[in-house]
């Protein structure tokens, strides 16, 4: 089976840690034992991420440098070889038997794309107060806004991936036996002649058409949680095993999946299973087990529905 597993950006830098590589280093290797045992179990793996708070460093790590900063295609270039060695380099510690490559990844999309024209709506780098925000939005000429309800970030534009236009090298790769990184941080984005445009392309829309581009059997969508859950954090959550594409797609459209955190998570899955895939949303933690359906939820088409919440935990 060919799995598709995307880590998402704040998978390898954590909420309330600084971002060092030492931290990344730690949860690198956490989402590397995961994607061994699924290469352990005989499928084929390609793994993809996001990168929000790393190219979002790496834009203020420019500022103040005496060189002139690069545009924010050169940025996702170069966050793909940073984090491609260190989840190599994880996967070299945990697994040190298989073969792991990482692939420039382009992703092409429309140069008229609406996200350019429009308000930005990309979270990227570290969060700060409002009022930080806002100082810095006057100095540097950022656009910010709000991320979820965990403080204020810079915002840059995001266009809809329309293909990934190394998707025939990734699946030769992926067929031979190799782990494959590829498509990260939404892969760079390219107009049709191939240039580089300033925006970042959001993970789990990215790892969408790259699943669907190399023939991916499951597409598998990393969170801070182990489950899909209606009124999270409450008396009356209700963690889901499984999801039809039509009651996800219902919960959606209700606001029950807010744009600044499972909603873009959500959308990605319902495409991918509309199309005739299986989708799966769990943590990094539980990448083995979820395909086992032992946690996660699955997104599935409507015909192998109904929805189900999860039975609830035996207690010890």
């Amino acid at each position: 089976m060919r799995i598709l597993v995307a880590l998402g950006g704040n998978a390898l830098i954590r909420a309330g840690e600084r971002g060092t590589w030492a931290e990344q280093q730690a949860n690198a290797r956490a989402a590397a034992l995961g994607v061994a045992e699924l290469r352990h179990a005989g499928h084929e793996v390609v793994l993809t991420h996001g990168n929000g708070p790393q190219v979002g460093a790496l834009a203020l790590q420019q500022a103040g440098a005496e060189a002139p900063p690069l545009p924010l295609d050169a940025l996702v270039a170069m966050t793909q070889g940073q984090i491609g060695h260190l989840v190599m380099a994880a996967l070299a510690e945990v697994a040190p038997e298989l073969d792991a490559v990482t692939v420039l990844t382009r992703a092409r999309v429309a140069a008229d794309d609406p996200a350019f024209a429009r308000p930005p709506t990309k979270p990227v780098g570290p969060f700060y107060s409002d009022a930080t925000a806002r100082r810095l939005a006057a100095e540097r000429g950022w656009s910010v806004g709000p991320d979820a309800g965990r403080g204020w970030r810079r915002m840059v534009a995001s266009p809809r991936p329309l293909e990934v236009v190394e998707r025939e090298h990734v699946a030769r790769l992926a067929a031979g036996g190799t782990v494959v990184i590829a498509g990260g941080g939404g892969g760079i984005p390219v107009d049709g002649r191939g240039a580089g445009l300033e925006a970042v392309i959001d993970k789990d829309r990215c790892a969408t058409e790259l699943a669907l581009g190399i023939g991916s059997d499951v597409l598998m969508l990393t969170t801070g949680v182990e489950r899909v859950s209606f009124d999270y954090g409450t008396r009356w959550q209700r963690d889901m095993a499984r999801l039809t594409v039509s009651d996800a797609l219902r919960h959606l459209d209700e606001g029950d999946f807010p744009a600044g955190s499972m909603g873009p998570k959500i959308e990605s899955a319902a495409r991918f299973a509309s199309l005739g895939g299986r989708a799966l949303i769990t943590d990094a933690a539980h990448i083995a087990a979820a395909l086992e359906g032992d946690c996660g939820t699955w997104i599935v088409p409507d015909q192998h529905g109904p929805s189900a919440v999860a039975p609830a935990p035996v207690a010890a």
